[in-house]
């Protein structure tokens, strides 16, 4: 079987946590004797190194664009990088060209919809990930994804009317979603709608091997430093200027304290907000930038490992994947209370959960991580237990894998009022199968 995987963005150096989760399906699935090819926009300059091409999936890149007038350059990277409702004239050329069994969108509006319409003509299924929600979304964040949008006319309602880019969780063969609460809204708007919750995975053995000694070398400065380490693109979901403001309060506890923020910066007010904050309370020896780091390097998870606590301050985290790297790499996570951290995390057990609202909660649970050293300890060993046992690549993908072969049968394909008819019970439910334990010893494990 192969699976043709299509993408709204993906540049290696503004790595992130769908391009992570996407990594790991394909690796997954491989596993399973299962072939990927990837269709990306096209970008200005080709990165020597592309982590998914790497791995033996092919990436074949389609021209796209936002259709929108009147909008400044600056505007129109914000669209292209996060957000936008893009559209493409060549990916149709390259989705019937390609020997897909089954269309896998991981995206939305427009360009999902292209994915669903060359499905519908190959007559093959087309499956949607909602990586970044669709109905569990913050107004706050709503608001941003549209804010590039002021001031500019779009012109592309019409594009969207053609391949039904509003009807695409209405039409397509399957769900998946990573996020409970996302999975009961869905169900409730689409009751007809097959949706799965599906977690993302994480290749568990890779993050236990010990590298902070990468680290050091590649960041001398943190040496002697009690590390706050949070892993995300500098866009405005993950929050990142609130957790600078909290430095402050924390140092004059914690003296040694020093964050450290791991990521890209694809919004550039973003990248502004964060210079001038910590610019403005003092903190250029006590925040370090360290720019996009390819995933699943050494200095990356080195970095994860030096860390005291790894801190989340998202208003809107769909899943978290960065918690099961976390969790993986034996650090104690903190996070703020969005749906994919809640259902992620036991609070007390796996993890600490705070209120934005309430900054005391966040630096009540620092204190505790800390101070309490049993708590510490308990936090890792319980957490690195879960992850082992829970999230480990192949069996993630094999989930994912007999979905594709549920609905990938030899049979005619129905008309869309004959499957409303036919369709069974809905089911929002996680596929039964139990993923395996890693239980191999993995050489040079962090203590």
């Amino acid at each position: 079987m192969h699976i043709a995987h299509i993408l709204r963005k993906y540049e290696p150096a503004q790595w992130g946590g769908t391009e992570t989760a996407v990594l790991r399906l394909i690796q997954g699935l491989q596993t399973h004797g299962i072939s990927s090819a990837v269709h990306a926009p096209k970008i200005s300059a080709l990165d020597a190194s592309d982590p998914i091409r790497d791995i033996g999936a092919k990436v074949s890149r389609y021209h796209a664009f936002a259709p929108v007038l009147g909008i400044s350059a600056s505007q129109r990277a914000e669209l292209t990088s996060w957000g936008g409702n893009l559209f493409s004239f060549d990916l149709f050329a390259r989705l019937l060209q390609s020997k897909a069994d089954v269309i896998h969108s991981h995206a939305l509006n427009r360009i999902a919809g292209i994915g669903l319409r060359v499905a519908r003509w190959k007559k093959i299924p087309h499956v949607v990930t909602l990586h970044g929600g669709a109905l569990d979304i913050p107004s706050e964040v709503s608001e941003k994804l549209t804010a590039p949008l002021q001031g500019g006319f779009e012109w592309g309602k019409a594009l969207g009317a053609f391949v039904q880019s509003r009807r695409v969780l209405e039409l397509t063969d399957a769900i998946f979603t990573c996020n409970p609460r996302e999975a009961q809204l869905l169900q409730q708007k689409y009751p007809q709608q097959r949706i799965i919750v599906q977690p993302h995975s994480v290749p568990a053995a890779q993050y236990a091997v010990d590298h902070r000694a990468a680290a050091l070398k590649a960041f001398p400065q943190i040496a002697g430093r009690d590390l706050i380490v949070k892993v995300a693109r500098l866009d405005p979901a993950k929050n990142l200027p609130w957790l600078v403001r909290q430095l402050p309060d924390l140092k004059r506890r914690h003296p040694k304290a020093m964050l450290v923020l791991i990521g890209a910066g694809t919004t550039q007010s973003v990248v502004e907000e964060l210079h001038r904050e910590i610019e403005r309370l003092g903190l250029q020896n006590d925040v370090l930038l360290t720019g996009g780091l390819v995933s699943g390097s050494a200095e990356l998870i080195g970095l994860i490992q030096q860390a005291r606590v790894f801190a989340l301050s998202s208003t809107a985290e769909p899943f978290g994947i960065v918690i099961l790297e976390a969790w993986a790499a034996g650090t104690p996570v903190l996070s703020s209370r969005t749906s994919g951290p809640i259902a992620l995390i036991d609070h007390g057990r796996t993890g600490l959960l705070y209120d934005l609202e309430t900054p005391a909660t966040f630096h009540q649970a620092i204190d505790a991580v800390f101070n309490d050293a049993h708590l510490h300890r308990h936090l890792r060993e319980e957490a690195r237990a879960h992850v082992l046992a829970e999230f480990d690549v192949p069996s993630i993908a094999a989930r994912v894998a007999r979905v594709y072969d549920g609905l990938h049968q030899p049979v005619a394909r129905l008309s869309r009022a004959e499957k409303n008819v036919s369709r069974p019970t809905p089911n929002t439910s996680a596929l039964a199968a139990k993923p395996r334990s890693e239980s191999q010893a993995t050489p040079n494990a962090i203590p």
